[in-house]
């Protein structure tokens, strides 16, 4: 399945607010995002059609077993792309602003390649 970037960055919104509290509504997300309450209605909608959220037996918001899966491959893209930045040198705003952009159109290949790099600059 091929989320576009926006499914993405919900996917990982819910991801991190699930991190901070077990209790994550459509508002929580919609607030941390800065989108409106249709907008996160209908993404939200989107997300449980593709069974990648769903929502627990109170109404909060919660990750499928795929929806996780994928949330975390985002989350762990921005954090690793924003620290090898931050590393090399570039502002911490800057820095995850590009992480953001570049973390849902890196290929798995190109992504992997980096973490190894940085595995063995670390050793060396």
């Amino acid at each position: 399945m091929a989320l576009q970037e926006s499914g993405e960055m919900y996917l990982e919104t819910i991801y991190v607010l699930s991190q901070k509290s077990s209790e994550v509504r459509a508002i929580d997300v919609g607030e941390y995002m800065g989108f409106s309450k249709p907008s996160v209605s209908r993404a939200l909608g989107l997300l449980r059609e593709e069974g990648l959220v769903k929502n627990d037996a109170d109404g909060f918001l919660k990750l499928t077993k795929a929806g996780e899966i994928h949330a975390k491959r985002i989350y762990e893209r921005h954090t690793v792309l924003a620290k090898l930045f931050i590393d090399l040198g570039v502002d911490e705003k800057i820095a995850t602003e590009d992480a953001c952009r570049i973390e849902h159109y890196i290929s798995d290949e190109t992504f992997d390649a980096i973490k190894e790099h940085i595995k063995r600059f670390k050793k060396d």
